[in-house]
């Protein structure tokens, strides 16, 4: 190109040029951030989540132990999927049927509920931050499809299972199992994990070891259930058919 037709670009101002070129950049990185975030996931365990960030700014002590799903009780996985998405085989991250009857139940003034999946959960504790606006909600919804895309289902109960908070500061099957009852994860009995099942919704506010008495109802609906999954092949998906 001759010097009598520069490039368009070279007619802006420098600041313009440099302002436009940031915007690029950030455009790139939002696109592949994300999927590039979900793959390293995909085999890599998370070191923290942002909710264990902004928790360790605040002071608070944490306890976070990794362990491979082998080493969980396979009956966390089904008081998980009792408890929090009994769908969790069947769907591709979000359960529509649980999100009506959840907005029905919320219309007729009752008690709120969420329709959230264990594949929603995951997306929104390992990537995001707490809270319920709707850029959050957005984002949550591009990661869960993200990570039902790239990860399998066993995949995403491990990661579940290992970053969930199950007691202040208390991150993980491992940790909540030492917490809570003085021993591995893998050694639960169903009522324990049931316990820790139970208190997933509220660990700030709830006692797995010496429940109350709505931890102790809802704890046994879930034992009941869960030996439904068992019973309905619900938990397959992670356990396999055996």
């Amino acid at each position: 190109m001759s010097a009598d037709n520069p490039p368009p670009d070279s007619k802006l101002p420098a600041p313009r040029r440099r302002r436009g070129r940031l915007v690029i950049l950030l455009l790139a990185l939002a696109v592949c951030l994300p999927p590039g975030g979900v793959l390293m996931h995909r085999f890599v365990p998370p070191l923290t989540t942002v909710l264990m960030v902004q928790q360790s700014f605040k002071g608070h002590p944490q306890t976070y132990q990794w362990r491979s799903l082998d080493d969980i009780s396979p009956r966390l996985v089904r008081a998980a999927i009792a408890a929090e998405d009994a769908n969790f085989c069947r769907h591709h991250g979000f359960d529509f049927e649980a999100i009506r009857k959840a907005l029905d139940a919320n219309a007729r003034g009752g008690r709120v509920r969420g329709g959230s999946t264990i594949s929603q959960q995951t997306a929104k504790n390992l990537f995001l931050w707490p809270g319920r606006d709707w850029v959050r909600k957005g984002m949550e919804a591009g990661y869960t499809v993200l990570i039902e895309t790239f990860w399998p289902k066993r995949r995403i109960m491990e990661v579940y299972l290992n970053i969930a908070e199950f007691a202040p500061g208390v991150y993980g099957a491992e940790a909540a199992a030492q917490h809570w009852f003085g021993k591995s994860a893998d050694a639960l009995t169903a009522r324990e994990a049931a316990r820790l099942a139970a208190v997933l919704p509220s660990p700030r506010r709830y006692n797995a070891a010496q429940p109350g008495p709505y931890v102790r109802r809802r704890a046994a609906r879930i034992q009941a259930a869960a030996g439904a999954v068992r019973r309905d092949g619900l938990d397959s998906c992670v356990l396999g058919s055996g």
